[in-house]
């Protein structure tokens, strides 16, 4: 029997060997719902899910469609629930209403990038302020008597705070933290510093999951190597291949990796098309919908991008459906690529999120 995941979480020790290195689904706004984890459980699921974000406030109620994700949860596998706020009286308010539910544990967001949820001195905001994530981690520490977790990037504008939050994490005894790799004003636009994740498993006493262009298997296993980190957290390329979870045990188990073709892909645009249908939203949406993940899709079917180029002009479930057949079914042996093509961007007119765009979400990830 496969060991329980959430078990393994107070037992794995930091520099964990690639052998048994866990995976995790990393949050995403519009993206980890209750379709997108059944769609992915289809294909191979992670070790843990992690939901959309909790937003917390003074008015702040439990999003309904956020708590299918756990209530309804038939994966298998443990989902942990995310928050993201300031108010230390509302967060801790929240937890305890979310452990009434089915979670593996509570996950504070002290990372996403977006200026419109920054702004608010939330998410990454907060690690300009080292003396306002002390007091709220040792709040929800207090108020959570299970597992604790921490999803964070290596600084503000600089890493300047990096080590100082790094101690309040052995300090108020997270369970688990996952790092990416950039600063909230590198957004998703630079290189990932590695070394920092490195950094931060050395001195952390608790398993640390290493995020941040995690693109393959094979790529997941050098991270793993770099950093010694105990596991990876992928997103967006998870929403580019779904396999990627069952690769990255093949790849760390020194098995052969499971190789997916175009016709394969076919089936997963028809799976995820027909798991994320809303009883009343209109075609158009839907299919506008759609296309937001195609843009990570497709990033591996051509190396031309004239998969992107086409699917981009769709305007109808039938049109749509043309053009995948065209593309993917022309020649449905042939592989689809386990890496991005060079130069094939996701969203290109997304490289520089709004200031309106409303964080982490489909409309803010980028390549």
């Amino acid at each position: 029997m496969r060991p329980d995941p959430v078990d393994a979480v107070s037992r794995l020790p930091a520099g964990q060997q690639p052998g048994s290195a866990l995976t995790a689904l990393a949050p995403m706004q519009d993206v980890t719902d209750l379709a997108f984890m059944s769609v992915i459980t289809h294909y191979g699921a992670p070790d843990y899910f992690f939901t959309e974000f909790f937003r917390v406030h003074a008015q702040s109620h439990l999003e309904k469609h956020i708590l299918r994700s756990i209530d309804e949860n038939a994966t298998g596998r443990p989902v942990f629930a995310q928050l993201i706020g300031e108010d230390i009286t509302h967060l801790t308010r929240t937890a305890t209403e979310l452990l009434r539910h089915n979670v593996a544990g509570i996950d504070l967001n002290l990372g996403c990038p977006a200026p419109k949820v920054y702004k608010k001195n939330v998410g990454g905001g907060l690690l300009r302020e080292p003396a306002k994530i002390d007091e709220i981690l040792g709040a929800l520490r207090a108020a959570v008597p299970g597992r604790f977790t921490v999803k964070m990037r290596i600084g503000f504008d600089d890493t300047v705070n990096f080590e100082r939050i790094l101690d309040l994490v052995n300090e108020h005894r997270v369970d688990l933290l996952t790092i990416h790799g950039r600063t909230v004003k590198e957004m998703y636009r630079s290189e990932v510093h590695y070394d920092a994740i490195a950094r931060a498993v050395a001195r952390v006493r608790c398993p640390v999951l290493a995020n941040g262009n995690v693109t393959s298997a094979a790529r997941a296993a050098a991270v793993l190597g770099e950093t010694r980190a105990a596991g990876v957290m992928i997103g967006r390329h998870a929403i580019r291949n779904p396999w990627i979870f069952r690769q990255c045990r093949e790849q760390f188990a020194r098995q052969p990796v499971t190789r997916v073709t175009l016709a394969d892909v076919r089936d997963y645009i028809g799976r995820l098309y027909r798991a994320t249908m809303v009883d009343g939203l209109p075609e158009r949406m839907h299919v506008n919908k759609m296309k937001k993940y195609l843009n990570f899709v497709g990033q591996s079917v051509d190396p031309a991008g004239a998969f992107l180029h086409d699917m981009r002009r769709a305007e109808t479930e039938a049109a749509l459906f043309a053009i995948c057949d065209r593309h993917l079914l022309a020649e449905p042996a042939r592989e689809f690529s386990p890496e991005p093509y060079p130069g094939v961007i996701a969203r290109p007119n997304c490289e520089t999120p709004s200031l309106l765009a409303d964080g982490c979400s489909l409309e803010t990830i980028t390549a």
